[in-house]
């Protein structure tokens, strides 16, 4: 159904109809909302039941079960974690709270407006909610990441905190860098009833978002832990869903928890808080992991139960599936119905059993409601193709397939193109033929790698990196074994293969290695190192002992050391001094700079610190890599199924048009080599991109609690408040405890590349151009060693020539020329009126919530490349170009024609 809403000065929005298009299939229809709708529950008025949304964008809405838009409120403007819907009153109208990423607690009435907020202090995120009653007193329970919980008053007044220090065994296990022990943040409060009808409150516990499950800690309503913490042996986080149920009719409730991780270790774990004895029984999902639909990779998994005659089932959300499970949990005799879509949220309405199911997770903007009681409910999920956003991608996407079929490649642009190399083979035969693009390096997948017996690992000088090994590997091969398996797999363009891990950067001897750089003999040839992060002292072997040695060896021999780094690596590690090789550009033609974007809430700075790099000189290129769990900026809850490939579609195109050569793709979108065979992706060298600001921010020796920050994003009890009341950053809230979290007025994140929050900032607005991270050019942190030629000799000439200005920082502290220090919650604004003052002297700006680049391709010819910005929740959006050094007598949109 379609509505238009008007917005009211009070912040609501009351309805006028404008249609009544109405979508629906036997069992399953949906509501069309023009929002990506992240959380979904429902709620009681004096009109009957509803549901409760909240969007991406943090706007929490209620909608009727007709389809009708009843009311919208936008609250902060940023993500809500968690909802929750009951009377507080006693007037038999549900309020609704919402846990925000702002730290804040909002209770709303039915009507959306505001009754009351929470905060404790300037906390990170509240992240989960639930009112429990004592004594006939309803308390509104709520905690986040700053490891307390709170219990309320009905007036929102603070009744009694609960530290998880006062009771937590979580431990950890970094040695002296590692977050305190003995607490925890609340993963999920929730209340269970006891038999005498009274509550007792639930707290899911946990301090790691990766390789913690975590404890469920019972406690009397305002009273003490009943019984000792209770340890989840799933073996893996439990972060997907934790629902109170009623299982077997019976009135005894008992604890569902679903996994947050990938397929491969998929669960449902069930306990009985009255009874422990009885174990922790659970739905192993990753046993049926070749029957459940879906590619490989990481989802959450949500579950539920529903009659079944005269029993009951069990129902689990898990990916684009529906598993329908019986009370036996025997997966053998579970019904799977798989969708072409996975979905952001599950709820089940109470008294109806109605399945209430959020966007799809593609960008998706509808809410699906599902009737169980309907019998054509499965075969309707099966073919459900959601209407609104979902349509318009579809519709998108092939008038842009189209339009490739008669695009002709302006005369005045470089012809050949650079080469552009695809880390996988050519599988859907794309024409390469016009401009020999892309070009496709093959990647095999190599479970076996050398035994290190075979190369005398155990000589081997740092105790580390001798123990280190990567359990996903067998190693188990000697050299002439390692050689057989990796030379029948060149092709005539060359090889790409990992040559090892964060985890074990020692996957080959190096000697072998060079054998293998032998038999290239030209050939491009690609060792990828993922995860390759650790600043520790350790470090230093690693790279006197086989990545220099390694760089030097296939210098000018086309061998690539393609670096996939994560978290702040390009813009923290890199200018530690075991990299000063790289950073002198004594190996620009070897190193790769690219990301492993999983985890990280930082991608508009991985991308500067990259952009930073390439532009001054230190490498010849850089790359990029696709795949789902890119969309997991919270592990706890890795919405990261995407059945559509655009997000990454957009990013490629981002990156690609901003220089990027090298592809590490998971998700490997057809459209996107498309784009590259035909030419219609114009790949920029650094000398033609002219939307850099001039003004650059370089990194001098970064701070040790900086690279700290940055790199403890698994981590999840980092918070101190304060510590961070007395110590602005210029790159903060960046471990952890951040999800969704507003990004401080004076980080660099805001006021440079215009991101409000900690999330997927892929596609960053950068409105007054692409400030770089590089390394120092002038003044007393000059490498005077460096081989590579200074930044303004690198870009566009003669637009940069004498229009660069450059700030120095150690990633806390802003510093002069000459040394002197800036703190920087003070002297951002200095920066900050630099880079909007400088980008008159670039040719265009582009005012608006897209990503954006522009590179010269003739004399009178710009090539300006405009992305939606909304990286999992797509839009229509507005972008405003401002014209500075240029006059344009024309703007063309070169695929479809279009004049502006």
């Amino acid at each position: 159904m379609s509505f238009t809403n008007d917005k009211a000065s009070n912040g609501t929005y009351s309805l006028k109809y404008s249609s009544t298009n109405t979508y629906i299939n036997p069992g399953l229809y949906s509501i069309e909302t023009n929002y990506t709708i992240s959380k979904v529950r429902s709620a009681v008025s004096n009109a009957g039941n509803y549901i409760i949304a909240s969007s991406y964008e943090g706007i929490v809405l209620g909608v009727g079960y007709n389809g009708a838009i009843l009311w919208k409120n936008q609250l902060s403007g940023f993500m809500n974690h968690d909802l929750w819907c009951e009377d507080i009153t006693g007037d038999g109208i549900d309020e609704i709270f919402a846990a925000n990423a702002n730290g804040t607690l909002y209770c709303l009435n039915s009507l959306g407006e505001i009754l009351w907020e929470f905060k404790a202090t300037d906390a990170p995120p509240m992240y989960s909610v639930c009112v429990v009653t004592k004594n006939s007193i309803p308390y509104i329970v709520c905690g986040g990441f700053d490891k307390n919980v709170y219990y309320l008053n009905v007036d929102g007044s603070l009744k009694q905190t609960l530290e998880a220090s006062t009771y937590s065994v979580n431990k950890t296990h970094r040695g002296v860098t590692a977050p305190p022990s003995n607490t925890h943040i609340a993963n999920f409060v929730r209340k269970i009833k006891k038999s005498d009808g009274t509550d007792m409150l639930a707290i899911l516990g946990t301090n790691n978002s990766m390789q913690v499950t975590g404890n469920i800690y019972l406690f009397d309503v305002l009273g003490s832990l009943i019984t000792p913490s209770v340890k989840i042996e799933s073996g893996k986080p439990i972060g997907g869903e934790m629902r109170i149920v009623n299982i077997d009719g019976n009135g005894t409730q008992k604890i569902l928890l679903g996994t947050s991780t990938h397929v491969n270790d998929a669960n449902v774990v069930q306990m009985n808080p009255f009874d422990l004895s009885e174990g922790q029984p659970n739905i192993d999902i990753s046993s049926i992991r070749n029957k459940v639909g879906g590619a490989p990779g990481y989802r959450v998994t949500q579950p539920e139960v529903i009659p079944d005659g005269s029993g009951y089932q069990y129902f689990i959300l898990h990916g684009p599936n529906i598993l329908l499970v019986p009370s036996s949990m025997d997966l053998s005799q579970a019904e799977i119905i798989t969708s072409g879509y996975s979905f952001n949220d599950m709820w089940k309405e109470p008294t109806t059993n109605k399945i209430i199911l959020a966007s799809a997770q593609s960008g998706g903007s509808s809410i699906h409601v599902i009737d169980i009681n309907n019998v054509g409910w499965k075969e309707a999920f099966k073919n459900l193709s959601p209407p609104g956003k979902i349509q318009s991608i579809l519709k998108n996407k092939a008038e842009v397939a189209t339009s490739l079929t008669s695009f002709i490649k302006p005369a005045w642009e470089r012809n050949p193109p650079l080469s552009v190399y695809l880390l996988h083979k050519n599988s859907r035969s794309t024409n390469t033929s016009l401009y020999n693009a892309p070009i496709y390096i093959p990647q095999p997948f190599m479970p076996t790698v050398q035994d290190g017996n075979s190369w005398n690992r155990e000589a081997m000088a740092n105790e580390t990196y001798r123990n280190k090994r990567d359990k996903r590997r067998k190693y188990v091969l000697d050299e002439a074994e390692v050689l057989n398996l990796i030379k029948p797999n060149f092709d005539s363009k060359g090889i790409a293969y990992w040559g090892g891990h964060g985890n074990d950067p020692y996957f080959y001897g190096l000697e072998t290695t060079k054998k293998v750089i032998d038999f290239a003999a030209g050939r491009k040839m690609v060792l990828i190192y993922p995860e390759l992060e650790d600043h520790s002292s350790d470090f230093q072997f690693v790279m006197d002992d086989l990545v220099s040695p390694l760089a030097s060896y296939g210098q000018n021999k086309n061998l690539n050391l393609f670096i996939r780094s994560k978290n702040i690596f390009w813009q923290g590690s890199i200018y530690l001094s075991e990299w000063s090789r790289l950073i002198s550009g004594e190996f620009a033609n070897v190193f790769v700079p690219t990301m492993e974007e999983t985890s990280d809430k930082t991608m508009e700075l991985s991308l500067a610190g990259r952009l930073g790099l390439w532009a001054s000189g230190a490498v010849d290129s850089w790359g990029s890599r696709a795949v789902p769990d890119n969309m997991s900026f919270d592990r706890l809850r890795q919405h990261s199924d995407q059945q559509l490939d655009h997000p990454f579609l957009r990013q490629l195109i981002y990156v690609a048009a901003s220089g990027a050569q090298y592809y590490d793709n998971f998700t490997k979108p057809d459209l996107f080599e498309e784009l590259l065979a035909t030419g219609v992706l114009f790949v920029p060298k650094r000398s033609e991109i002219v939307s850099f600001s001039p003004v650059h921010l370089s990194m001098i020796t970064p701070d040790s609690h900086y690279l700290e920050e940055g790199s403890s994003v698994k981590w999840l009890t980092n918070f101190n408040q304060d510590f961070e009341n007395n110590n602005p950053f210029v790159f903060s809230r960046m471990n952890g405890s951040w999800p969704g979290a507003p990004v401080n007025s004076w980080d660099f994140s805001n006021y440079a590349a215009g991101v409000k929050d900690r999330r997927l900032n892929f596609l960053p607005s950068y409105e007054n151009g692409m400030v770089l991270i590089t390394p120092p050019q002038t003044g007393i942190y000059t490498d005077t060693g460096a081989i590579r030629t200074p930044l303004k000799d690198n870009l566009h000439p003669p637009l940069y020539s004498d229009i660069l200005k450059e700030y120095y920082t150690d990633g806390r502290n802003y510093y002069s020329s000459t040394g002197a220090q800036y703190t920087a919650n003070q002297y951002y604004n200095t920066i900050k009126t630099d880079i909007e003052g400088s980008a008159a002297k670039i040719p265009l700006t582009v005012i608006g919530d897209v990503a954006w680049v522009v590179a010269q391709t003739s004399p009178k010819h710009l090539r300006l490349t405009i992305i939606d910005g909304g990286y999992i929740n797509p839009d229509n959006r507005i972008a405003k170009v401002r014209f500075n050094t240029v006059k344009p007598s024309k703007m063309i949109d070169l695929l479809d024609g279009k004049n502006f």
